[in-house]
C-alpha cells in the first residue's frame, strides 16, 4: 500500500477513534455510515486484525487498535512537525504529546497544568505517564520527561523549569516523642521513611558539605517507591523522611512537618524538561516545555495552582 494511502488510514482512524460512534464520525467527515463502515472494515481486513468492536449503541478499541492509534498519532505529529520546520511556519500547536513525570510530583502539580494547557491548545492530544523512574530514551515512550536533577543523558535537550532542594522533615508528634536530631550522627536513632529511586541504595542518604560527601545508613522503619505515601507516612507521625521541597513545603508551612537539620543540604535536584532532539523543533513539545517555565516562574514550592 503506498505512504498517502496509509497516512491517510491513519487521518481516517484517528478521527473515528475521536468520535463516539461510526455514525458520528461519518458526520463529522461529510460521509454516509455505511461508507466509514466499509472502509473501517477495508483496513481490518488489510490488517488481519479487529481495531474496533462495535454495538449498536457504542464502540471500542481494541488492544490493536490502542496500538494503531498510538503510533498513527505520532507518526502525523512528526510529520507535521517536519512540515512546521521546513517551511518555518507558525501554527498552532497540534498533535500527540506523550509526557513523563515522577509519581508524586506528577500528580501534584504536572497533572494541573496539562489540563491548562490542554484548555490552551485543544488541538494536541495529552499522554501522561507517571513513574518511578523516566523510561531510556530508546523506549520512545515519551516526547516530554519532568526531570529531577541533572540530566542523565548527554544526548537529551534539557531546559530548567525550577529550583529544588531536598530537605529532612518530620511531623511534630514524631519529634516531640523522640526528640529532634542535632546532628547528621543522630539519624540512625531515629525511625526514618526511606523512598525507593530507582537503582539507588536503599536506606543510605547523601549530604554535602562545601566539597565533601557525607553519607548517612539510616534505619528504615518503612519504605515505597510512592513519594507521596512516604509523605502520608510521615503526617501521621511514622518519622523522618528526606524528600523534595516541592511535595512537603505545603505541609511545613501548615505546621503539619517540621524541618530538621537545615544546615545540611543535598545535591542540587532541580527540575528539568527533558526531550530527544529530534523534538526541538516539534511544535507541541515547544509550546509545552515554554508553558512549563512560564507556570513555574517565580512560583514558591509551596504554593497552589490555580484551579484548572
Amino acid at each position: 500500500m503506498s505512504s498517502p494511502a496509509v497516512l491517510s488510514e491513519m487521518a481516517f482512524f484517528s478521527q473515528v477513534a475521536r468520535s463516539p460512534s461510526l455514525a458520528a464520525a461519518a458526520r463529522e467527515m461529510g460521509l454516509s455510515a455505511p461508507a466509514v463502515t466499509k472502509r473501517l472494515a477495508q483496513m481490518e481486513a488489510r490488517l488481519e486484525v479487529q481495531l474496533l468492536t462495535r454495538t449498536t449503541r457504542r464502540m471500542q478499541l481494541t488492544e490493536e487498535g490502542e496500538i494503531y492509534l498510538m503510533h498513527a498519532r505520532r507518526i502525523m505529529a512528526d510529520i507535521d512537525d517536519m512540515e512546521r520546520h521546513v517551511s518555518n511556519a507558525r501554527r498552532i500547536p497540534k498533535g500527540l504529546l506523550r509526557v513523563n513525570a515522577t509519581l508524586g510530583f506528577g500528580r501534584n502539580h504536572v497533572a494541573p497544568l496539562l489540563s491548562e494547557f490542554r484548555k490552551r491548545y485543544p488541538g494536541v492530544d495529552v499522554q501522561l505517564q507517571l513513574t518511578v523512574a523516566p523510561p531510556p530514551l530508546t523506549d520512545d515512550s515519551y516526547d516530554v520527561c519532568v526531570h529531577f536533577g541533572e540530566p542523565p543523558d548527554a544526548r537529551v535537550i534539557a531546559r530548567p523549569i525550577a529550583g529544588n532542594r531536598r530537605i529532612l522533615c518530620a511531623s511534630p508528634g514524631y519529634l516531640d516523642r523522640h526528640g529532634e536530631p542535632k546532628s547528621l550522627a543522630d539519624l540512625p536513632g531515629h525511625a526514618c521513611i526511606d523512598i525507593r529511586h530507582g537503582d539507588e541504595t536503599h536506606g543510605v542518604w547523601r549530604f554535602r558539605q562545601g566539597r565533601k560527601t557525607l553519607t548517612v545508613k539510616v534505619n528504615v522503619h518503612m519504605s515505597t517507591n510512592d513519594g507521596e505515601i512516604a509523605v502520608h507516612w510521615a503526617l501521621e507521625g511514622h518519622g523522618i523522611i528526606l524528600r523534595a521541597e516541592w511535595d512537603v513545603a505545603r505541609h511545613i508551612a501548615a505546621g503539619r512537618l517540621r524541618q530538621v537539620l537545615p544546615r545540611y543540604r543535598t545535591y542540587p535536584a532541580d527540575i528539568y524538561a527533558v526531550y530527544p532532539p529530534r523534538h526541538q523543533y516539534a511544535g507541541r513539545v515547544i509550546a509545552f516545555v515554554d508553558f512549563l517555565q512560564q507556570a513555574f516562574a517565580g512560583r514558591l514550592p509551596g504554593g497552589a495552582w490555580p484551579p484548572a
